[in-house]
């Protein structure tokens, strides 16, 4: 069974705790992590650009020039795409990007970006993760402390607004809660920062 240190906010070791082999220690599947991140990031456009085509610019009613005789290329329209002014080839359109997964693939694909992070010792435990009031200066102390990187994801059970506050403002800090976790954020954060009881809910939730 997969072990790690059990840290308190001061960075001081206070014990070890198990996780579970059935969410942390599974044979990790990149393919279904990669089509995990496809759809999240797809999910996340908007999908409202737009641009006109030829038929929907203004005037070009009229052939600017006769067929022949001219010396110059033929026409016939203004609003062509070659003209300034003219119509958009291939424009885009407003659409919906959205795709979905199977639920089997979505969780095999959430445990296996846990294995992941097991694996490369990017887990760091904390016995628990409270604020009296939302304070920057402290948050980054306390991530100085447990030897955070840059890029972190720090996991809850559930939202703290002392804590969400406090962290918002760290560039290359991100707070969430286990309900809230997407394969996007795990694979995307360096250190994977979690709360004892966070570790517990998750596991009620993939085991």
């Amino acid at each position: 069974m997969p072990k790690v240190a059990l840290y308190n906010i001061s960075g001081e070791q206070v014990g070890e705790i198990e996780l579970s082999d059935d969410v942390f220690g599974i044979e990790i599947n990149t393919h279904v992590m990669y089509e995990a991140v496809k759809v999240y990031l797809a999910n996340q456009r908007q999908g409202t650009q737009s641009a006109k085509t030829r038929s929907e610019v203004r005037g070009g009613g009229r052939k600017p020039w006769r067929q022949k005789g001219t010396g110059r290329a033929r026409q016939g329209s203004i609003r062509s795409p070659q003209w300034k002014g003219g119509g958009v080839v291939f424009a885009p359109k407003p659409r919906d990007y959205s795709m979905q997964l199977p639920k089997k693939i979505r969780r095999l694909a959430m445990k296996s970006a846990f294995s992941a992070k097991y694996e490369s010792n990017e887990i760091i435990v904390l016995d628990q993760l409270t604020m009296n009031a939302p304070a920057t200066k402290e948050m980054i102390k306390v991530l100085s402390n447990i030897k955070a990187q840059k890029k972190a994801l720090i996991v809850m059970p559930e939202k703290d607004n002392n804590v969400v506050l406090s962290a918002r403002n760290i560039p290359g800090i991100k707070t969430t809660q286990v309900n809230t976790l997407n394969v996007y954020d795990i694979l995307n954060y360096n250190s994977f920062i979690i709360t004892k009881d966070a570790v517990t809910k998750l596991e009620e939730v993939y085991s």
